[in-house]
């Protein structure tokens, strides 16, 4: 090995300076009686004294190694002796789990042979090493607090995928998921665990004792009088459930928490150990004297500001010293007991971390002085060790631990090389390094000192027993002000604590994001986006595979780091270019989605498949981008896209099966997510049940042919991302819509990009999660206030039911208070305003980037569909996940914000350029959500006039073209409030009963837009085509939901009568309950169009008027008949009250079909009114008691029928006063006494028509029209209806050419 400092070459072997000629070409080596006294003070004795300087030997570089050769031979005699079988254990000194035939069910085991993941019901292993005799411990880090049992069991405990270890005789597991102990039965003991948390497991053969520890804390003796005698001897065992992870150390580290008395059950490597502690206290001693060569005398150094400076006697010396120690710190037992160590102590001294370039100097000193593949197997160690201790150290009240182990991390990567190194090659590789950017939530908020930290507890009280938030704000009392503002100090304290810890982790990304370091190699920044790219992959390409996927809980912290780190740089670009925009305006230009310069691994674009649309739109491409697509790439396209298919049904396949794969000995490579906490790779995949189910379709040599897909990114350089000399980089095939701008450097463009993905990957679904707490919050607190309520009003003489009480309040308090300061952690953590701030910001990057999309034109469709996503999904989030804590309309420019968005909602609902099904329901649902809060339905009246005209004119196209229940949500929202008893936000029938959740849409107050409304009026006015196929789409859409509706309550009704014991299928109910929902909402539809325009309906010069009008009428009789029938199936099945279908009563359809008719009859001309009059009753339908029953009326006969059972309550609109006000009433009685008088007259009139005058389709009406050219014959209504599908005659089949009017000749 050549060194590469002082210019002086030594070998490994042999540092002398063998001859006097050579020594004197070596400039600056001190005179032999310094360098002697020097010597001597650097290597002393192991009891650190010097010998008298007469008695010591004299020292030269010749004869140091022979030196250094005794000292450290000093005591390995006496530690080699221990290094022999110990008395009590029996098996390997390497203690691992044993993977050969240790194991019941399916198991995925890391390449250490440390860690486990369960791939099955209920999986187990043991490790290789048993003891029968004496005190031993090991201890399990919990990656993962499912269910699991973890203990000692012997050679003879036989498990299955229901019994694990504790489950059998001589088997002991303690539980700390459901808090239990299990010897064949089960007690409570113990404490739960964490994700984080590290359990020891102590064995005592001597006494016969079982214990364990969590984080180092007794949780007592678990289990006494265990088995023991000839032939008993335990090994260390674990039974997990499905996805389930955790890491052994058995000893091969250092104990994290060691116990007095009890050994780890693979003995530490004493003797490199002892070296290993000499040899640093020598490089200590090297840093902490100089030599003052002028005055020719040793001086002390101040150690914390220490250079190497090219001093050859000095560099010579550690030369040395590395000789012997460079090849210890390759194992992983030392760097972590001494190097590490070492290292955390510099940092002890405080201050930041550039105050202590010590450490700078030493990772100098292990670039310059050990072999390449030390230094490499050093830094990866040591990198393993830091985030392992980051990982599993316990919360502290100030956060010390991982404050320290953060600082150390920082230190390390702040020197260039070992950052690049770990970076290429380690930290997304063999370590998870986002680990370091999560901060665990204490599970045990006492242990983690929050009492002390928040010692008051408060909760909201702001909702009523319906769930709802309490519209009066009621006065805080003193007390209840001072403990809220008592608590919002202790969460201020705790968000100081947390804030110091982001700080460091944002440090660390802003080392990786260095791109000046360009010393040696391709720069910090562009090996991490490469890195960063492939993390996205593995995260977007294996969705289903829980073990490759990163935690959503460490994407959220990531996420945040990120965007802190991105916009940092972001902002100090901008400081340097004051062209370039700032982070406040970032978005991401559209040409990234189809240049091909950034990959996105087969994520669906708004277009469809990129294949698809390179084919379709090449000639876009080259005449807006300027970009080429290649025909033989376009051939290469095709052929791969065939190739990944067969291949993906063939992973889908091994997916299915497993085992197939494993039996065969696939190695399955897979990040560690859940298992070891540091490694990254598992080629060890455990089965028992192998042989059994080896069924592969294809041959067995194809699955060593997997392809997997190379990502072109991995070859990118930096002037590949960048650009150069003309070069656009990232940038190429910039479109002639887009500004002609620097925007930032490339390079942070593209983690732009990434943070979006990342977001869509999995961190809103861990957003909405998280909520989860402060649910539980709200609901103790009303549990708890109804406790209190029920003591006040308690009887004194029950003492009884007052204690119990009493107990119940004790309960609920204390839970509260632990959910309460568990709560402020997580609002600290992940619901923040600086939190809210970041997603608000994520939003408008979604927003600006699909705006400059959208006026590419036809280069919109190459855009991937996450970015549409996003913007919908983080909106949701900042609305009702920050809403407790923050409030959205606090942030800057929110109105602008929102309107930008409901620009984009409405105009891409209904985009050509956007062909995912998922992605334009996920637009239209975004819409509907919309237009029911007040804030956002103003956003929306907001927009560009002609946006808006447009958005209406897309909602109203016919509904047989797509799916159309949104569309039809959309538009009764933005009704209700104005319809026939339409005011309501909950049935009245259901007003007793509590909602699931308050803050659905369809739970808002009603909202309705009479702009958006009149914009409908004016384009069915104006469009002489759009409102007859709207409607007749809206009738066969309303005809289709009742009669499945109705069809489906003969079903239940059915069932329900049936005396044996049967249960209604709970779907069958929902889709009943749908259909139901659906035809209320169809006719609120029906009634605002005939409010707004009743001219579509009434004016029979327009083409179809007449013909709507009569099917309207059909349609609404025919509800009407079905629903207002005496003692029908409608009623028989409303009085089932069944769950599932609560919504299903007489009150809203018949109020919405009331509405329709009221519009009709008694709000319109005389004319109008007597069309709708005339049409209504010659429909054969038509019954005025159903008109009648509206308002109670019954008929005599069915008064007589129904006498006995006086106490029923017939329906009546008189009833609902709350919701129906006066006016609509005496408008129903109008009508009422209107076709009462009119159907009168009309008996009266009307002369009996012989059948050969009826019409042969409906025997309803007389004859009235004619077909061209068949001369076959039927009623208007009849022939109308039947030629808006279909142009053949009824009778014969001819194709109708023309329909004229038939009137009987008199002489007939």
């Amino acid at each position: 090995m050549t060194s590469r400092g002082a210019g002086t070459a030594f070998s490994r072997k042999n540092y002398r300076l063998s001859t006097e000629p050579e020594k004197s070409k070596v400039t600056g080596i001190v005179n032999s009686r310094l360098l002697n006294d020097y010597l001597h003070r650097v290597f002393t004795n192991a009891d650190g004294n010097q010998p008298a300087a007469a008695y010591r030997k004299h020292l030269t570089f010749q004869n140091l190694q022979e030196h250094l050769d005794r000292l450290l031979a000093e005591e390995s005699g006496s530690e080699d002796s221990r290094d022999q079988v110990v008395e009590g254990r029996l098996g390997p000194s390497t203690v691992v789990l044993d993977h050969t035939s240790g194991f019941e069910g399916l198991l995925l085991v890391d390449d250490d042979l440390l860690g486990v993941i369960g791939h099955s019901n209920f999986g187990s292993i043991r490790a290789t090493t048993c003891v029968y005799k004496g005190k031993w411990i090991y201890e399990v880090l919990i990656s993962s607090q499912g269910l699991m049992q973890i203990g000692w069991c012997t050679l003879n405990c036989r498990f299955n995928q229901e019994e694990g270890v504790g489950d059998t005789p001589d088997s002991y597991a303690y539980d700390g998921n459901r808090v239990r102990k299990w010897n064949v039965t089960t007690t409570n003991y113990g404490k739960s665990w964490a994700a984080g948390d590290i359990v020891s497991c102590l064995i005592d053969l001597d006494e016969g004792t079982i214990a364990f520890c969590l984080n180092g804390i007794s949780l007592g003796t678990a289990f006494d009088n265990i088995t023991r005698g000839a032939g008993m001897a335990y090994f260390p065992a674990i039974s997990l459930s499905f996805k389930e992870s955790v890491a052994f150390n058995f000893g091969s580290r250092p104990l994290r928490y060691p116990v007095e008395g009890y050994r780890p059950l693979q003995d530490p490597p004493v003797a490199d150990l002892v070296k290993a502690r000499k040899l640093l206290g020598y490089l200590k001693n090297v840093i902490h004297i100089g030599i003052d060569v002028t005055e020719g005398k040793l001086v002390e150094k101040d150690t914390s500001m220490w250079q190497l400076q090219g001093e050859p006697t000095v560099l010579i010396t550690l030369a040395h010293i590395f000789n012997y120690f460079s090849p210890l710190m390759c194992k992983v037992y030392l760097v972590e007991d001494v190097l590490m160590t070492f290292l955390l102590s510099i940092l002890e001294r405080g201050g930041a971390v550039e105050a202590h370039p010590l450490i700078q100097q030493l990772l100098d000193l292990m670039w310059l002085l050990m072999e390449e593949y030390e230094v490499h197997e050093c830094l990866k160690q040591l990198l393993m060790s830091l985030l392992r201790a980051y990982r599993f150290s316990p919360i502290i009240p100030d956060l010390g631990l991982q404050i320290h182990y953060l600082r150390l991390t920082i230190a390390v990567l702040k020197h260039e090389k070992s950052r690049k190194y770990l970076l290429s090659n380690v930290l997304f590789d063999v370590l998870r390094s986002v680990v370091f950017f999560y901060i665990k939530s204490p599970l045990r908020v006492e242990e983690a000192g929050l009492q002390e930290l928040i010692p008051t507890t408060w909760w909201p009280n702001r909702f009523t027993k319906e769930g709802k938030e309490s519209k009066e704000v009621k006065e805080e009392s003193a007390e209840e002000r001072l403990r809220r503002r008592a608590y919002e100090r202790g969460c201020q304290r705790l968000k100081k604590r947390i804030e110091v810890v982001e700080g460091l982790q944002v440090q660390i990304l802003k080392l990786l994001l260095n791109n000046k370091d360009r010393g040696g190699g391709e720069a910090s920044r562009y090996i991490f986006l490469n890195k960063f790219r492939k993390f996205l992959q593995e995260n977007a390409s294996n969705r289903g595979n829980l073990t490759v996927l990163c935690p959503p809980e460490y994407m959220v912290c990531f996420l945040h780091r990120l965007i802190a780190a991105l916009r940092f740089f972001w902002d100090g670009h901008k400081a340097k270019t004051p062209a370039a925009l700032s982070s406040e305006e970032a978005y991401v230009p559209p040409q990234l989605f189809y240049n091909g310069k950034v990959d996105y691994f087969d994520l669906q674009r708004l277009g469809g498949l990129l294949s698809h649309l390179k084919k379709t739109l090449k000639d876009d491409l080259a005449a807006k981008a300027n970009v080429l697509i290649d025909p033989a790439e376009l051939q290469a396209v095709t052929m791969d896209d065939l190739d990944e298919d067969e291949e993906s049904a063939t992973s889908a396949a091994q997916s299915q099966r497993p085992s197939a794969a494993l039996a065969i000995g696939g190695a399955l490579a897979r990040p560690g997510w859940l298992s070891s906490p540091t490694l990254g790779r598992a080629n060890r995949f455990l089965s028992t049940a192998a042989v059994s189910l080896m069924n592969p379709r294809r041959p067995l040599g194809t699955l060593e042919k997997i392809k997997v897909r190379t990502l072109s990114v991995e070859q990118r350089t930096e002037e590949d991302i960048e650009g150069s000399h003309g070069n656009e980089g990232l940038l190429l095939g910039r479109p002639p819509e887009e500004p002609d701008q620097p925007i930032t450097e490339n390079s942070l463009l593209e983690i732009l990009d990434g943070i979006v993905m990342m977001y869509n990957l999995s961190v809103h679904q861990q957003l909405g999660k998280m909520v989860g707490v402060s649910d539980d919050v709200n609901e103790y607190a009303m549990a708890l206030k109804d406790t209190e309520e029920k003591i006040s009003r308690c009887p004194k003489r029950r003492r009884d039911i007052h204690e119990e009480l009493l107990k119940s309040q004790k309960v609920f308090s204390e839970k509260l208070n632990h959910l309460s300061r568990r709560l402020a952690w997580i609002n600290v953590t992940i619901y923040s305003k600086e939190k809210m701030q970041d997603v608000y910001w994520l939003l408008r990057v979604c927003i600006r980037t699909i705006e400059h999309g959208d006026r590419t034109g036809s280069l919109f469709a190459f855009m991937p569909e996450f970015y549409l996503s996003v913007a919908m999904n983080s909106y949701s989030a900042l609305k009702n996940y920050f809403s407790p804590v923050n409030s959205m309309e606090e942030l800057p420019g929110y109105e602008e914000t929102l309107m930008r968005l409901a620009a984009i909602l409405a105009k891409h609902f209904a985009d050509s350029r956007i062909v995912g099904t998922d992605i334009r329901d996920s637009l239209m649902q975004a819409l509907a959500s919309y237009v029911c809060y007040p804030h956002s339905l103003r956003a929306v009246e907001r927009i560009p006039e002609e946006q808006r005209i447009s958005m209406m004119k897309n909602l109203l196209a016919p509904y047989e073209q797509r799916p159309w229940a949104q569309t039809n949500w959309i538009l009764v929202r933005l009704w209700r409030g104005c319809g026939f008893g339409y005011r309501y936000t909950r049935l009245p029938h259901l007003l007793k009963t509590k909602p699931e959740d308050a803050s659905l849409p369809s739970l808002q107050k009603p909202c309705p837009s009479t702009l958006l409304q009149q914009h409908m009026a004016d384009l069915l006015r104006s469009d002489r085509d759009l409102a007859p196929s709207f409607l007749n789409s809206v009738l066969n859409q309303l005809n289709w939901a009742f009669s499945e509706f109705i069809g489906m309550i003969q079903e239940i009704q059915q069932a329900a009568e049936r005396l044996e014991r049967n249960f209604v299928d709970s779907r069958q109910l929902k889709v009943c309950a749908t259909c139901f929902d659906l035809s209320v909402s169809l006719l609120r539809v029906l009634e605002m169009t005939v409010t707004l325009a009743p001219e579509i309906f009434l004016d029979w010069n327009r083409p179809s008027s007449e013909l709507l009008l009569r099917r309207l009428a059909q349609l609404l009789n025919q509800v009407l008949n079905r629903v207002t029938a005496e003692r029908n199936l409608f009623d028989r099945v409303v009085n089932l009250r069944l769950p599932g279908l609560e919504s299903v009563d007489h009150y809203p359809i018949l109020v919405a079909v009331t509405g329709i008719l009221v519009r009709l009859l008694v709000d319109t001309d005389v004319q109008g009114a007597e069309r709708a009059t005339a049409v209504l009753l010659a429909d054969p339908c038509f019954q005025l008691r159903s008109i009648q029953y509206l308002l109670g009326h019954a008929e005599p006969s069915a008064l007589a029928a129904a006498a006995p059972a006086t106490d029923k309550r017939h329906f009546s609109l008189h009833t609902y006063t709350e919701y129906i006000s006066a006016e609509e009433l005496v408008k129903v009685d109008k009508m009422l006494s209107h076709l009462s008088e009119e159907s009168k007259q009309a008996a009266a009139t009307t002369l009996p028509t012989s059948e050969e005058d009826l019409c042969p389709i409906c025997y309803a009406h007389p004859i009235s029209a004619i077909f061209r050219p068949c001369s076959h014959k039927s009623c208007k209504a009849c022939i109308n209806q039947h030629l808006m599908n279909n142009k053949d005659c009824f009778f014969c089949k001819a194709t109708i050419t023309g329909v004229d009017d038939f009137t009987k000749p008199a002489s007939s």
